[in-house]
């Protein structure tokens, strides 16, 4: 029997409200009183800065967009309008216990997901995260305490590109980063992106599980 999971929409929010948010949930799920979670949300814009030693020094101009350091990995990323955020607080169990294997599986979730829309996302071997006609559409960057995980994924529908030329974007050109209204027309809407998105990671979710974990 597989493990509940509850997608949640926590609308737009500041990243530092969404945050405490994550915080809270991680508390809880590593004590057991919820169930997983994958909430999906919308920031106001704000740069973030991972583990990456070279995080801080690749953010080149940030201007009025406010610097927040993390706790998850890689380096320097952008949230802002337009870009569906998703923050899978989940308890991995057993052979689950690869972080590896995990960020695999967000590409995969992510890959499907733009599938949905006849748009063919692709690895790269060098760089976490989703690749569309070899520029970057969805960054990855994880967190995991006591085998339950946070911090998650971001992936552009129609955010405004500017901002990423404050940054070098998880170390890379600002221009190697595109969006989902690039390569679809019309572009979805940023609901319905959720609605596709929250999908994909359920059923790779239950996938994921197997029959071995006890609910």
């Amino acid at each position: 029997m597989s493990s509940p999971l509850r997608v949640e929409w926590w609308g737009r929010l500041p990243y530092l409200e969404a945050h405490l948010r994550m915080r809270s949930q991680l508390d809880a799920r590593i004590q057991g009183t919820v169930p997983d979670i994958l909430a999906l949300c919308e920031h106001a814009p704000v740069f973030t800065t991972g583990r990456k030693r070279t995080a801080e020094s690749n953010v080149l101009a940030p201007g009025d967009i406010p610097v927040v350091e993390v706790e998850r990995g890689g380096d320097v990323t952008y949230h802002g309008p337009g870009q569906l955020v998703g923050y899978p607080i989940c308890a991995l169990h057993g052979r689950q216990k690869d972080l590896h294997a995990w960020l695999r599986g967000l590409e995969d979730v992510l890959i499907q997901s733009l599938a949905h829309w006849g748009v063919q996302g692709r690895r790269d071997t060098r760089n976490t995260g989703v690749w569309v006609e070899g520029k970057k559409i969805a960054a990855i960057g994880i967190a995991c305490r006591r085998w339950v995980t946070w911090h998650g994924f971001a992936l552009n529908v129609n955010p405004d590109l500017e901002p990423y030329e404050r940054i070098n974007p998880c170390g890379l050109d600002s221009e190697l980063v595109t969006r989902l209204a690039d390569h679809t027309k019309p572009c979805p809407h940023l609901a319905e992106a959720r609605d596709v998105v929250g999908a994909a990671f359920r059923g790779w979710w239950r996938d994921w599980q197997g029959p071995t974990i006890a609910g």
